[in-house]
């Protein structure tokens, strides 16, 4: 029976009805084949195309997919093809522990280098301990990064996800623009979602007239011809900075006050962001020009993480900086989770604001306590996403009654994103523990292996837990019926978030 159209002749009802009916089965049997996707993406797709026709087939459209377009992944595969190895031998660490091993070979495998020692690696931020603590290890991570800026000779390359012109956002741009007029070449790329309202502002055209090279990363994304079958929401969701290819900054931070005018109401954001010295700097340089040159095309920068020769320092930090997103294997990121929670023998420790896990990694915590290994995992209490924060709560009753701790921090939004292993391990940098950094968003972190830098990061990881809310299973229990049903109604379409 054809579908009445709104007084359509006879005919025309009928060839619309079948139409639809057509693109109906279409997308859904694309959501049922498309590759590298798991079961339960493609049941939670399913459900929504056949539940909800007109709604699910337009969603699947404009979010079903990874697709970045075929012209930017042959430009991309182009540009790593020019340029230099991110493997570094000559760097290769003295020793390391078998368990680590294991782990810098899984993180190699993703972009093709090793780990190297000889490196540098230092935690910002203030060193006592104020109750406006978030904020001041803000100021102090941005009067480091002001400094090297202002030192810089010859390059300062910048890639943040979001920029806003605030105080300690204009202190960075302006250190940028003043390096840039005195002769520093400097690169600027921004995601063209996340710092919109900073692009089209007067700091970017302040970047531009000093001379500074700018890019907006994924800004076609919305485009109407890249909506079949292409999420129009993927993002660049990186965070690094190179200077005089020798400093080298990563992390969970973005270019923001703590304060974060745009989502105020969850502030002080409480972020952690590492000082990198040594032969690392060449891998976070190489993950910065992967995204610049396919973008740019500029000439005569496939060579340059090869400019100079880092030095060795005498700390002997082993680390390996990687990138995942959209055009790496699938399963990158959760491989690197679920390894690094494999890997422990005593104990876990994870910060994490976003927490929409896979199965794997649900499961790999889960078995953590029943391996013996006392596993702690810290949220923020209120959360930014409400959707996000439904689903993570599904899974606190699960959590609870295999034996992880979990703790909420309350006093704001805890963006940090950091894991550390026996002491002695830490993965550090921008993903999240959700579908938009294990599947969609581009993404760099930085494995470490060293104790000293392991320490630091458990120092701050201890911080937050001293200041957080324990939470029990009794409580989580008794919350209402309404509750978990909403919380368990969202987890169960977090495939499709």
């Amino acid at each position: 029976m054809a579908l009445d159209w709104g007084g359509l002749p006879a005919s025309l009802n009928l060839g619309i009805t079948a139409f639809l009916f057509v693109a109906h089965l279409l997308v859904a049997a694309r959501a049922l084949t498309r590759a590298n996707r798991a079961p339960a993406s493609r049941a939670a797709w399913v459900a929504v195309i056949m539940l909800a026709p007109l709604v699910g087939m337009v969603a699947y459209l404009l979010l079903g997919e990874t697709s970045i377009g075929r012209a930017r992944v042959e430009r991309i595969e182009h540009a790593y093809q020019r340029m230099p190895s991110a493997d570094d031998e000559a760097n290769a660490p003295r020793m390391v522990a078998d368990h680590a091993a294991s782990l810098f070979a899984l993180a190699g495998s993703i972009n093709g280098a090793h780990a190297v020692g000889g490196n540098r690696i230092a935690l910002l931020g203030a060193r006592d301990c104020p109750a406006d603590q978030p904020k001041r290890d803000c100021l102090a991570a941005i009067d480091a990064l002001v400094a090297d800026i202002e030192q810089a000779r010859e390059s300062v390359h910048i890639a943040f996800y979001i920029w806003l012109d605030d105080h300690a956002g204009g202190r960075v741009a302006d250190a940028v623009a003043a390096a840039a007029k005195r002769g520093v070449a400097c690169r600027v790329m921004v995601d063209a979602f996340g710092s919109r309202a900073f692009i089209a502002g007067d700091r970017w055209k302040q970047l531009g007239a000093a001379g500074v090279k700018l890019l907006r990363t994924l800004d076609d994304i919305n485009r109407l011809q890249h909506i079949a079958f292409s999420r129009m929401d993927l993002r660049d969701h990186r965070k690094i900075v190179v200077i005089d290819n020798a400093v080298a900054y990563c992390g969970s931070q973005n270019c923001a006050d703590a304060e974060f005018r745009v989502k105020a109401a969850y502030a002080p954001w409480i972020d952690l962001l590492l000082r990198c010295e040594g032969p690392v700097v060449r891998q976070i340089q190489f993950l910065f020009l992967s995204g610049w040159i396919p973008e740019t095309g500029e000439p005569g920068l496939e060579r340059y993480p090869d400019a100079a020769a880092p030095a060795r320092f005498a700390e002997d930090a082993i680390a390996l900086a990687f990138e995942t997103g959209p055009i790496t294997r699938a399963n990158a990121m959760s491989d690197m989770f679920v390894a690094c929670v494999y890997a422990a023998r005593r104990e876990l420790v994870i910060v994490t604001p976003y927490f929409v896990p896979d199965e794997s990694i649900l499961r790999a915590i889960c078995a953590a306590p029943r391996r013996g290994v006392a596993t702690r995992i810290v949220f923020p209490q209120r959360n930014d996403s409400w959707l996000v924060g439904q689903a993570c709560r599904s899974a606190y009753a699960d959590l609870l009654r295999c034996g992880v701790e979990i703790h909420e921090y309350p006093l704001g939004l805890l963006h940090s994103k950091a894991m550390t292993v026996d002491g002695g391990i830490a993965l550090i940098g921008s993903a999240n523990m959700d579908r938009r950094s294990l599947d969609l968003n581009f993404e760099n972190n930085l494995l470490i292996a060293d104790e000293r830098v392991v320490s630091a990061i458990r120092a701050r990881q201890d911080a937050y837990l001293s200041m957080s809310h324990r939470v029990l299973l009794e409580k989580v229990e008794a919350w209402p019926f309404t509750a978990r049903l909403v919380q368990n109604a969202v987890a169960m379409m977090s495939p499709v978030l």
